[in-house]
């Protein structure tokens, strides 16, 4: 023992090195000394893991560091029963630490952390609920959307990488495979209408040649961008080549076999009913309501302030339309009345749908130079509006937004879904764009990503009723700070918040009240004035990801009280702009843990 610790001594970097490794191991594989030791090793152990998730946050990308970006994220049951375990694991190493011993924000980073994972693993029970390919998302669209949109190539490296990716399509749609007929065994089949939609999904993308296919014209375009001299031009069609053999020898193939699964499924999906038709169905749709919404109300409950809002939200809407001259008809209809008018409309062109982007982003571009009374903070990066990708957009909803890259290098993205250009009004443009973008998504999730001297997963972890609530507590929030002055644009917000309300009704509907499908269209047709092909869009989301809906307007109006409580109890001392910090400013929370950072805000205020 004396002789190696000499030696160790005679060789200080050795020893150096030697206990780097020692406390690698205690914190990789044991209970970290620190709690947020233990964070960043959960954090690094899932992202590690995760290949696709690596290049969408481009974490270690902007280091250079590109082992992960010839490989796609592992889809197999045995990946899900391994990720399963160590989530158990982790937790019950979590609560070894004691809670007690925490105040500030490594109080709320505790609560946050327990928040999230007792909630996974409350969802134990249903982890096969659910319908991993749908005509909304899925590995067989949103893995294209991924390599078009996320997987940046900058290099020839960068190149081959996508290719690699390519010829792997066939090992991932597999393993979706796998899950699917897993779930088949246990009751659990996607609705009739899924069935079909990703069937034509499917089809259609596999009819271009593979030289013609999008997955290859997007890294052609790609490849534009990169200067001659570091790509020569023979090296570009060596790549592209090489891409559409991938094509036709890897991604056809894939998609084939899910195809003929599909197709195997079609005599058997007959339902188009909500999840209380599957095994243990009712419990589950309990679990998505608390989950989505981060409440313990029941969706009794949220079906009742549903209609309470569509109520008051539909006098208002009502009194608009009267002024405008819109007096005969239901409220949809009259709604739908002002939508077909020619002066609402944009020309169902090519030069249409460019001009609708260019719109978006002048509409994004206005608010965010308005925007000092209301916030201290704000994103690093802008916002770009960007066409849902066309083979996907005919069941897509009506807009997305992705967030930026966390080196800047990509921005937050508001994607319009053009498939038709009646479904796109002027009155609802604003509204539409102050969700996705500014001061909506891109403010909540850039500004989270921002953060500093916060544990990595508070910058990332998803709440849906936070995210969402905000989105839409800003489409009201930007109608008070005077940016939809025009009555029809106020009408515009209007009816995206009656659409919300109207999702109270319609989510519960189905899956706690049994309605059936065409109910559903009916009632949000006659509350709403959205097309026919929009709302049938929405209503089969609802189906396939049940609860998810709940959350915008349970979030708007806890967001709401939680602001009209400060501005009460402060009077004076009231900031809207350090009310905004208190709520950006950590991340996203479940409501619960909102409220106590908003009480514990009024308190120090109060006491200053």
């Amino acid at each position: 023992m004396k002789r190696v610790l000499k030696w160790l001594l005679l060789y200080p970097s050795l020893l150096i090195l030697t206990l780097s490794g020692v406390l690698f191991i205690h914190v990789w594989y044991f209970k970290p000394f620190r709690i947020d030791l233990y964070y960043n090793r959960v954090f690094a152990q899932f992202a590690l893991d995760n290949p696709e998730l690596l290049t969408s946050m481009r974490l270690l990308d902007q280091y250079g560091i590109d082992f992960h970006a010839d490989e796609l994220a592992d889809a197999s049951l045995a990946k899900e029963e391994r990720q399963r375990v160590w989530l158990r694991e982790n937790y019950e190493t979590f609560k070894r630490y004691d809670r007690s011993e925490f105040t500030g924000q490594e109080l709320l980073s505790y609560d946050v952390w327990d928040h999230f994972w007792s909630s996974q693993l409350e969802g134990e029970p249903w982890r096969y609920h659910n319908f991993p390919v749908n005509q909304m998302f899925g590995v067989q669209s949103m893995l294209p959307n991924f390599m078009a949109d996320q997987h940046m190539v900058e290099r020839e490296r960068d190149a081959r990488n996508y290719i690699a990716r390519l010829e792997k399509f066939s090992v991932k749609f597999s393993q979706v495979l796998e899950g699917l007929r897993l779930r088949e065994q246990k009751g659990v089949l996607p609705p009739k209408f899924t069935v079909e939609k990703v069937l034509l999904q499917m089809r259609g993308f596999i009819e271009p040649k593979p030289a013609e296919h999008m997955l290859v014209t997007s890294l052609r375009q790609k490849l534009e961008k990169i200067e001659e001299s570091k790509l020569s031009a023979e090296q570009r069609k060596v790549l592209l080549e090489d891409a559409a053999r991938a094509v036709e020898q890897h991604v056809y193939p894939a998609y084939r076999e899910m195809i003929a699964y599909f197709e195997s499924l079609q005599p058997k999906a007959t339902s188009n009913d909500g999840v209380w038709r599957l095994p243990d169905g009712d419990a589950y749709y309990a679990y998505e309501v608390k989950s989505n919404t981060t409440t313990t109300m029941s969706a009794e409950q949220i079906h009742q302030i549903g209609l309470s809002e569509v109520a008051r939200i539909g006098a208002d809407m009502d009194r608009i339309l009267r002024e405008a001259g819109y007096t005969e008809g239901t409220l949809g209809e009259r709604v739908t009345q002002l939508s077909k008018a020619p002066e609402q409309l944009y020309p169902d062109t090519d030069a249409g749908r460019e001009q609708v982007l260019k719109d978006y982003q002048a509409i994004i571009d206005e608010i965010s130079a308005g925007l000092d009374p209301y916030f201290s903070v704000k994103p690093k990066v802008g916002v770009v509006v960007k066409r849902v990708p066309e083979f996907s957009e005919k069941t897509a909803p009506g807009a997305y937004y992705n967030s930026p890259s966390l080196d800047g290098k990509r921005p937050g993205t508001f994607y319009a879904n053009l498939r038709n250009l009646s479904e796109i009004p002027r009155f609802g443009m604003r509204t539409l764009a102050y969700h996705e973008g500014v001061p909506g998504h891109h403010f909540q999730i850039a500004i989270a990503q921002d953060l500093k001297g916060l544990p990595i997963f508070r910058r990332m972890v998803p709440f849906t009723a936070f995210s969402e609530g905000w989105a839409l507590y800003t489409e009201r929030l930007a109608w008070e700070a005077g940016f939809q002055k025009n009555p029809l644009d106020d009408l515009g917000r209007l009816q995206a918040e009656m659409f919300r309300a109207v999702r109270l009704v319609v989510d519960t509907g189905m899956h706690h009240k049994r309605w059936s499908r065409e109910q559903a269209i009916q009632y949000m047709r006659e509350h709403t004035g959205m097309g026919e092909g929009e709302v049938i869009a929405e209503i089969e989301r609802y189906l396939v990801n049940p609860g998810q809906a709940l959350a915008y307007k349970v979030g708007m109006l806890k967001i709401l009280e939680q602001r009209e409580k400060a501005r009460a109890a402060l009077g004076d001392k009231f900031d809207i702009r350090e009310f905004h910090d208190q709520v950006l400013k950590n991340g996203a929370l479940p409501m619960g843990l909102l409220e106590r950072v908003i009480d514990e805000y009024i308190a120090r205020k109060k006491g200053a």
